[in-house]
């Protein structure tokens, strides 16, 4: 079967229970600007889960679709598909969060801002892994420590907006909400939700995994390859250079491996492991691919191995964080400048009882200066909580800039400031960095302004491809990643150091 597990080989895919065809509840949608309406101090949450019961709670940017009868149909028709995902590798990459957790893993998470139907082909899913794997080998080379790499594919295709409408020259239309939900172009036909949509963007996701799951296993990431990995258009760059010299370090450390015994046949050698994530934002489809699992009688959201909730939707008692209280998938909260401490530990809470370690990563985005201001005060109340989660950086979402031609973009200075922010808070207080969030694409785009290859404003248009949010490329990401390489391997001697003085 095309879907079975990926670089986890010694799991056998679980037999999961389909969900039984029932009567769909009515959703409660509400528009954006109800969002701030909802707080901290908001009514008790319910112990009674079930599949369907985010149906009676307030569901912010949700489509309304014209025709239920349709919408019924297709979400029928998705429950009786096979699940994308398994529940094993999801248990797996939620052991390995916990790692990270505790400073001894890091994960790197990565991908396009939001797939699209219109880009979907072979060579734009491999060059993305193939940067996946580069920075991979880069920071697990600087920091000494096991990197987890989740990409932001086979399945990130719906974004949340901050209207439910947007005009252009007079004429007024709904948002365009990603490609599973309604079409980019300005017309009235295009931005009418269309759940077909739905089916389409399902079968883009199990294409795209079916081929990631071959990379990881069929050679392609085997570690032999990793001079071979570096793309034809960062041949002669600064960043390429500096990876070529890297490769052969570690190609040396791989021939003294083999003489030792470890030789190339070894798994180890010859795969990675790799998950799949994204947004938890269209439920009627997450609740479509949900499915109960066997051996262990808990409910997964088999459309992807991890799941977010976003800053528009993770109010305590909305929707969203009823839907994902449930499913066992491990589970990352997006968190800005305006999350409040107690808030934060209210919603930890509510998503882990248990304060199972590997099942919360937090992933803040909020700027440099605020990442300084406010971080530790988050870190503080989890900490007093006791509560046990995964600190991710997500340094793109609070540095998106308008270019003088009106083009949405980001300066790679102010992502690499918030970055030493994030770092810089964690030595204060203690806590461990667990990873990077990124929004990123294996093209050569100009999206993005800076890096050491000074993309300036005045170049964005020349490879503008973004249809969202603009992206890292490949060479701003692996110039990012040597940039977190080294910020680890400090660390690392710093802890050496602090542990060889306690000895003495």
């Amino acid at each position: 079967m095309a879907m079975a597990s990926s670089s986890l080989i010694a799991f056998k895919p679980t037999l999961f229970t389909p969900p039984q065809p029932q009567r769909r509840r009515s959703i409660v949608v509400a528009s954006s600007a109800e969002a701030s309406k909802s707080t901290a101090t908001s009514a008790p949450i319910s112990t009674t889960w079930s599949l369907d019961s985010w149906r009676a709670k307030k569901a912010l940017q949700l489509p309304e679709y014209p025709d239920q009868n349709e919408l019924d149909q297709v979400l029928q028709t998705l429950s009786s598909f096979p699940p994308i995902v398994f529940a094993g590798e999801a248990r797996s990459l939620e052991d390995k969060l916990a790692q990270a957790a505790m400073g001894n893993a890091f994960l790197l998470q990565g991908g396009d801002c939001a797939e699209s139907f219109k880009e979907f082909n072979a060579n734009n899913i491999r060059d993305t892994f193939r940067v996946i794997l580069q920075m991979g080998v880069v920071l697990m080379f600087g920091g000494q420590m096991p990197v987890i790499k989740v990409g932001r594919m086979a399945g990130q295709f719906a974004k949340p907006r901050s209207d439910s409408f947007e005009e252009k020259n007079g004429v007024k239309l709904p948002s365009y909400r990603g490609d599973n939900v309604n079409g980019d172009a300005f017309d009235a036909a295009s931005r009418i939700p269309d759940p077909q949509r739905m089916v389409r963007a399902y079968c883009q996701s199990v294409a795209t995994l079916n081929l990631l799951r071959a990379f990881a296993t069929g050679g392609y990431a085997a570690m032999q390859r990793v001079n071979q990995w570096n793309l034809d258009f960062m041949e002669h760059s600064e960043q390429g250079d500096r990876y070529r010299e890297l490769a052969h370090r570690v190609d040396e450390a791989l021939g003294f491996m083999s003489a030792a015994g470890l030789t190339s046949e070894h798994p180890i050698m010859k795969t990675t492991d790799f998950w799949t994530s994204h947004e938890c934002l269209l439920l009627p489809y997450e609740q479509a691919l949900t499915r109960e699992d066997s051996t262990s009688g808990l409910h997964y959201d088999c459309s992807a191995h991890m799941l977010w909730v976003g800053e528009r939707t993770r109010q305590l008692d909305g929707a969203h964080v009823e839907f994902l209280r449930g499913v066992a998938n491990p589970l990352g909260i997006k968190v800005s400048d305006k999350m409040d401490p107690n808030e934060l530990v209210k919603l930890i809470d509510i998503l882990n009882p248990k304060n199972k370690p590997g099942r919360i990563t937090v992933i803040v985005r909020m700027g440099a200066e605020n990442m300084r201001v406010k971080l530790p005060h988050l870190i503080r109340a989890v900490r007093r909580a006791g509560q046990i989660v995964t600190w991710v950086s997500d340094p793109m979402h609070g540095n998106t800039i308008k270019a003088p031609s009106g083009l949405k973009t980001r300066s790679f200075d102010s992502i690499r400031a918030e970055l030493r922010a994030f770092f810089d808070v964690h030595d204060q207080e203690g806590s461990y960095p667990g990873g990077v969030h990124l929004e990123m694409t294996g093209q050569n785009v100009t999206e993005c302004v800076g890096g050491s290859r000074t993309i300036t404003y005045d170049d964005l248009s020349s490879r503008y491809h973004t249809h969202c949010d603009p992206r890292l490329n490949a060479s701003q990401s692996l110039e990012l990643a040597f940039n977190i390489a080294e910020r680890l391997r400090k660390k690392r001697l710093n802890s050496m150091q602090s542990l060889a003085s306690f000895r003495i």
